[in-house]
């Protein structure tokens, strides 16, 4: 009996070879990525207070002024409309490199702010691009899995290049040649998105609003209050009020890498299984103990204990993504991450500024208060979210309805 010929592949379409290749270069671009991003993180507080000598108020605005990138990402992104997305990263994580890099010899708080502007400008560009490529690249029904994958190998990334840090900085080396490390990172991710399908081009308008995405779009918003609560203040808390040294806050960031390692694709599968609204519930939930914990807990080795488990519950803002997977056709599909990357650093601007200023005037425990709100109003969303249809349907064959 003859075989029957595949029919030959559209153009636009991607065979499931180039599917798994794909995934693979997309899962190395996220290892150095967050190699990069958290070598950066677990550095920041140390060299800040260390070498730059900054105050709450300081640290506040040069947070504000990070995360103004992530606005700025909404307009780029329809700059850059007609090119393909692995392209697109390609590009914008080499101006992640050079960002970075140069903090392994910036003098000043001046100069620390602008090269954070450089750098902080193509990872803002980039986040919305892994999560599209892994829906895109993802078999039907399996997209919270693939994002998982994808959010692991960030993890892995992260451990290693953490754990390498340790090691020199146990040797001696200084803070600032480790940058350098974080840039090289920042690199080899630019380099691994070339070998990612150029198919992945997504059609249609380069930014979405639409009524239908609201719930979306307050979430984000609200996750961008919480989450600056921790990334403009937790760490900073450490350093400047219980005097953690690099190695204590290496060690910490890689702890949170391994448990995100570890409970990325489980999280995942749990979205695929469960739904949206009940992790998210969950989710939010527990994001009001930490910021009691953050703001009256006086022992470090409990705050250390909190700082992990508010790093590793970043892990459960993947059901965001699968919640526009779900309601959300392929054509509007990266446009509305966008979107929604637009709105969360909406709030990542302000918080670490009215925080930085609370921080000054009435003490570092509400600039960790001031989170408890947006949790509470996180809660009262999610339980307004729809819970049919579960994120299964988030496969590249998916179309929601109309506007």
């Amino acid at each position: 009996m003859e075989k029957t010929a595949a029919a030959p592949l559209k153009p636009t379409e991607i065979s499931p070879e180039a599917r798994r290749r794909g995934l693979i270069f997309l899962s190395l671009a996220s290892a150095g990525v967050g190699f990069a991003v958290n070598l950066q993180l677990s550095l920041n507080n140390n060299f800040l207070v260390g070498e730059i000598g900054i105050s709450g108020l300081q640290a506040g605005l040069l947070e504000a002024v990070r995360e103004s990138c992530g606005i700025a990402a909404f307009g780029f992104l329809a700059l850059l409309a007609g090119l393909t997305e692995p392209v697109i990263a390609f590009i914008v994580l080499l101006l992640f490199w050079a960002g970075l890099s140069t903090y392994a010899f910036v003098p000043s708080y001046g100069l620390v702010m602008a090269m954070s502007v450089v750098w902080s400008q193509g990872l803002h560009i980039w986040m919305p691009l892994p999560n599209s490529m892994a829906i895109a690249l993802s078999e039907p029904g399996r997209a919270g899995a693939r994002l998982g994958q994808v959010q692991g190998a960030y993890a892995l990334g992260s451990g290693i290049g953490l754990a390498i840090a340790f090691a020199l900085t146990l040797l001696g080396v200084r803070i600032r040649p480790l940058y350098l490390m974080a840039g090289a990172g920042a690199f080899l991710a630019a380099m691994a998105c070339l070998g990612i399908p150029r198919q992945l081009k997504t059609p249609g308008p380069s930014l979405v609003f639409r009524r239908r995405y609201l719930t979306y779009y307050i979430l984000q918003f609200l996750e961008g209050w919480r989450k600056q609560v921790a990334l403009a203040f937790a760490g900073f808390l450490l350093v400047k009020r219980h005097g953690a040294p690099l190695t204590h806050m290496i060690l910490l960031w890689a702890s949170i890498q391994v448990v995100g390692w570890v409970a990325s694709p489980r999280v995942g599968r749990l979205v695929d299984r469960i739904g949206e609204k009940k992790v998210l519930g969950f989710y939010y939930s527990f994001m009001i103990l930490v910021f009691f914990g953050y703001a009256f807990v006086p022992q470090k080795s409990w705050l250390y204990a909190i700082f992990v488990l508010d790093g590793s519950f970043f892990v459960f803002a993947v059901a965001l993504t699968t919640y526009v997977g779900r309601i959300a056709p392929a054509s509007e599909r990266t446009p509305t991450l966008s979107m929604g990357v637009a709105m969360n650093h909406v709030a990542a601007v302000a918080m670490p500024f009215f925080g930085g200023l609370l921080w000054n005037s009435l003490g570092f425990r509400w600039a960790f208060l001031i989170g408890i709100p947006a949790a509470v109003a996180s809660i009262v969303v999610v339980l307004r979210m729809s819970a049919g249809g579960h994120p299964a349907a988030a496969s590249g064959s998916t179309r929601a309805g109309g506007p």
